[in-house]
């Protein structure tokens, strides 16, 4: 059993809607707080019932506009510190700055590391997350991290919904672990993207290894922003004779012209989750898919409450 106090599940801004469904799993009401904002754009946070000595879980991925939803997150760490609760959670489904994990040219941060330590300075005790662009940024927490994974939702959707012949794709040499266990679970084949990125959010795909002609193809990344990488990819994929190509991945980011990239893809349907709340434009292709990882998250949460092992989520 916990040894902390009673279970109380609060949100941000960023994704409401995912906290209140992950309320409804846990059975519990999402926690009372004014979360406005000033005039001038400042944040204006007030916890409205009494925390002290509870269990609190902040459900705030760290989604755009990125420093806005950052800083939402902080505040709130902050003010439950300060309120006296026993032990607070930041739930984290998307976390933002996490493709700046590492220092691969001159004079660059390492933004990741940076986030996590203003995360943990702010008052955190514990950090759950999802699907992280780079798993060694669980690492840079001083604070433990617990790292779930989108994949037995979707390779659940994909055992109901079966694509004949198929194969899975990494659309990088970074991908390849994660597709090889789709793969495995889908009794599928597995090729790989060989990309090159000249520049942030520019990418070439140079060429395709493996046998894809005439196969049913699903490409599986963790997110996707632009899209020019997933389109590039999918193309390629047709060039060498691929019969249909699936996309799936967990963050849907879609910033700038990404839908209308994606909308006019070779990709038939794109399935993602709902770690971060689809820009308006997304809700209208029809193309898309949402899963919920809210039930996910909410087991988690549970098991974190009550001190009960959380691995079970990891496979």
């Amino acid at each position: 059993m916990s040894t902390t106090g009673g279970l109380k599940v609060f949100s941000g801004n960023a994704n409401r809607a995912l906290a209140e469904e992950i309320c409804n799993y846990l059975s519990c009401d999402l926690g009372q707080a004014i979360t406005e904002r000033f005039s001038d754009g400042e944040f204006n946070f007030q916890i409205c019932e009494n925390v002290r000595g509870a269990d609190v879980f902040i459900v705030q991925p760290t989604c755009p506009p990125t420093d806005a939803h950052l800083m939402e997150l902080l505040v709130m760490l902050d003010a439950f510190k300060r309120s006296s609760a026993e032990r607070v959670t930041a739930v984290i489904p998307y976390y933002g700055y996490a493709r700046s994990d590492k220092k691969d040219r001159p004079r660059v941060p390492i933004a990741a590391k940076l986030v996590a330590n203003l995360i943990s300075k702010a008052g955190a005790d514990r950090v759950l997350t999802m699907d992280l662009h780079a798993a060694q940024i669980q690492g840079f927490f001083d604070i433990p991290v617990d790292h779930l994974y989108a994949a037995p939702v979707m390779i659940g959707y994909y055992q109901t919904n079966v694509l004949p012949k198929l194969t899975v794709v990494a659309p990088d040499t970074g991908g390849a672990e994660r597709a090889r266990a789709y793969a495995k679970r889908l009794n599928a084949e597995l090729a790989l993207c060989d990309k090159r990125r000249e520049r942030a959010n520019v990418a070439e795909v140079l060429h395709i290894v493996g046998d894809v002609r005439g196969r049913n193809c699903l490409i599986v990344d963790d997110m996707c922003d632009t899209g020019g990488s997933l389109t590039k990819v999918a193309r390629a994929l047709k060039e060498a004779g691929a019969e249909r190509v699936h996309a799936c991945f967990t963050h849907p980011v879609l910033s700038g012209c990404a839908v209308e990239q994606l909308a006019n893809s070779d990709i038939e349907q794109i399935v993602t989750t709902n770690t971060i709340p689809l820009r308006p434009q997304a809700r209208e292709l029809e193309k898309i898919k949402v899963l919920s990882i809210a039930p996910l998250l909410a087991k988690a949460i549970k098991s974190i409450h009550e001190e009960t092992s959380v691995s079970s989520l990891f496979v």
